[in-house]
């Protein structure tokens, strides 16, 4: 690992974060493993008071913003408009965490300061242990001089697959000022509040280095920015933005916790169609998730071979490195299950690989379109769940499913639209029943609804 700083060594030695005088160097990508307790990090210290000036001086973000192209954003360092779907992969604490960031096709006019600004709109996805846990629409516009603005978030945090709460939701003009969360041109010791809500939301950003260089999922990327970031319970995070991707890595020493860009597209795009080792992926994932348990062991194992086989040439390619990693992982705790002849553990773990080759297939096709091959997907995990007796798994399938049909909708002719609508409540319904089993005889209408859609 190659560090040109201090703080950059402190943030990155010995990882692997989470949502929400200038040195220079390389900043190598994180393994898929858990952050090691011992690493050095900064000081926790007490969050600043959220109406005084900060103690560092350099607030940048207290000049009133105007707008008048506020959905032309160009800001490098968050080029939300520029990323279809990012896809970050990290830990907690030993849990696998994943954040899917989707750019979606309508703008939100909020009316802040005598101001109507429309605003980007954009989807946040948060999982646990493939699990969902949190979804947030945000919302954000680029004033005059270039700096990029936050206007709120409506948030739906889950837990055991049901809504629990909206903390965090806040909206500018209703609830308080927008907040910056990039300056045009972030310099060593700049400050901004990109929320700044009192007793609802509050961060503070510092800069502490620019310059840096960073290990991307495809190679090296210059021009990045760390910042060290305060939040209201007084928890520090550490974060890099980079130049095409944005929030880039995440880290929180006290909860363990680290995220880090594995894709976003269409920046990491490979032209060319998706290659074939990839669709022997999926066919074997698909195969293996529906093989019934009266099935040879024997033919699985062949199946798990193939895909081996398939995987090695493939990553021979150099893929990008947190995709290889989940690939591999994944792989392996299929090849276990197999040979423990476990049924549930294979299909899950066959589901595992087939979420990882839609990750790769990201490279090759349009994120929109890996999307439905993602709703199929979800359909099976239900039955999997089902099949299991687990109802609170199938609510938290049946939300999965809403959150990635609420970015995908607008690809899908209306008539198929209409019918993906119909039977996807179905299988709401069936949940908010506990009623595995009606979820279950709903799924394959659902399947076949989006099996014959038309681009829209």
């Amino acid at each position: 690992m190659l560090i040109g700083g201090g703080v950059v060594a402190a943030l990155l030695i010995g990882a692997c974060g989470s949502r929400g005088g200038s040195a220079t160097g390389t900043i190598s990508a994180p393994s898929m493993t858990a952050p090691s307790t011992t690493a050095p990090s900064t000081t926790e210290s007490p969050a600043p008071s959220q109406s005084a000036p900060s103690e560092t001086g350099g607030r940048v973000d207290l000049a009133a913003p105007s707008f008048s192209d506020p959905t032309n954003i160009t800001n490098p360092l968050f080029p939300i408009t520029e990323v279809a779907q990012g896809i970050q992969l990290g830990t907690e604490a030993g849990d696998q965490l994943r954040h899917e960031i989707t750019l979606l096709p309508e703008t939100k006019t909020i009316e802040w300061n005598g101001q109507q600004v429309e605003t980007v709109v954009s989807q946040f996805a948060a999982y646990k242990n493939g699990r969902i846990l949190e979804v947030a629409t945000d919302y954000f516009a680029q004033a005059d001089d270039g700096a990029v603005w936050y206007f709120g978030e409506d948030v739906a945090n889950y837990e055991n697959g049901v809504i629990a709460n909206h903390d965090g939701t806040w909206l500018a003009g209703k609830d308080g000022p927008p907040g910056m969360i990039m300056p045009a041109d972030p310099q060593v010791g700049d400050v901004y509040r990109p929320e700044n809500i009192p007793g609802v939301v509050f961060e503070e950003v510092t800069v502490q280095s620019i310059g840096e260089t960073v290990d991307g999922p495809r190679g090296p990327v210059g021009g990045a920015v760390l910042v060290l970031e305060r939040l209201m319970d007084g928890t520090q995070e550490d974060k890099i933005f980079a130049p095409g991707y944005g929030e880039f890595l995440a880290r929180v020493t006290s909860a363990d916790e680290l995220v880090t860009v594995a894709l976003g597209v269409p920046i990491d795009s490979v032209a060319g169609g998706v290659p074939s080792e990839l669709g022997a992926l999926s066919t074997g994932a698909a195969d293996m998730i529906e093989w019934p348990p009266s099935t040879a062991w024997e033919g699985m194992a062949s199946t798990l071979q193939t895909m081996a086989a398939s995987w090695d040439t493939y990553r021979a390619g150099a893929a990008p490195v947190l995709l290889e990693a989940q690939m591999t992982e994944a792989l392996d705790v299929l090849t276990r299950a197999v040979e423990a002849q476990d049924v549930p553990g294979t299909h899950q773990a066959a589901i595992a690989v087939a979420r990882a080759t839609f990750d790769l297939q990201m490279l090759h096709r349009p994120a929109a379109e890996v999307d439905m091959d993602r709703l199929d997907l979800g359909a099976r995990q239900l039955l999997v769940d089902a099949a299991a007796g687990k109802p609170e798994a199938i609510a938290g399938d049946v939300a999965t499913l809403e959150t990635i049909w609420a970015r995908s909708r607008h690809t899908v002719d209306a008539s198929g639209a209409a019918g993906i609508d119909a039977r996807l409540g179905a299988l709401r319904a069936a949940a908010e029943r506990d009623d595995a089993s009606a979820a279950a005889r709903a799924v394959p209408a659902f399947m076949e609804a989006i099996a014959h859609v038309q681009p829209a």
